[in-house]
């Protein structure tokens, strides 16, 4: 069922956002993304691209993914912004805002251990997008008892998510 789910989303977002595949010597950085709706769709483009990617910590591509290097992917083709490769870094950046007022691209932080740290991105409706441990690039909600236990910080790296493509 899920993954009828998953190509029943591709199916529909393919016909809202396609990126033709060009070989790698000619490959751009893409167009960064302007309107809040472009943005929620773009990150879930993003979705359909890596769902499933298994979590490797310290990997960064389709093989395995930890989560600050999924976000600096997702960051990178969305945006088109380089984002710092840790999550210790990553929770520095832009400003901290309020976890009632989130917006989609905003990053969200949780502490899940002594010392770890997890970082996701948020999508909406109290989704973020991240590289699970134990399931690898999935979808989940903010109020799962899990992430609401261990939610630390959320960080917005512009005032609003369309000024993205000017930093």
């Amino acid at each position: 069922m899920r993954s009828v789910l998953i190509l029943l989303l591709a199916l529909f977002l393919s016909g809202c956002y396609t990126q033709t595949r060009q070989p790698q010597s000619l490959v751009q950085k893409p167009e960064p993304v302007q309107a809040p709706l472009e943005i929620r769709l773009a990150l879930e483009q993003q979705y359909v691209s890596w769902a499933g990617t298994p979590y490797r910590l310290g990997g960064t591509d389709r093989s395995g993914i930890d989560c600050s290097g999924f976000v600096r992917e997702v960051f990178s083709n969305v945006y088109a912004l380089d984002l710092p490769r840790s999550t210790d870094e990553q929770v520095h950046l832009g400003a901290e805002v309020s976890r009632q007022a989130l917006q989609p691209s905003d990053l969200v932080f949780f502490r899940t251990g002594a010392t770890q740290r997890h970082v996701g991105i948020y999508l909406g409706e109290g989704k973020f997008l991240h590289a699970s441990t134990s399931r690898g690039v999935i979808i989940s909600r903010l109020d799962n008892p899990y992430w609401k236990r261990n939610y630390w910080t959320a960080r917005r790296l512009a005032d609003e998510p369309q000024t993205l493509a000017s930093l």
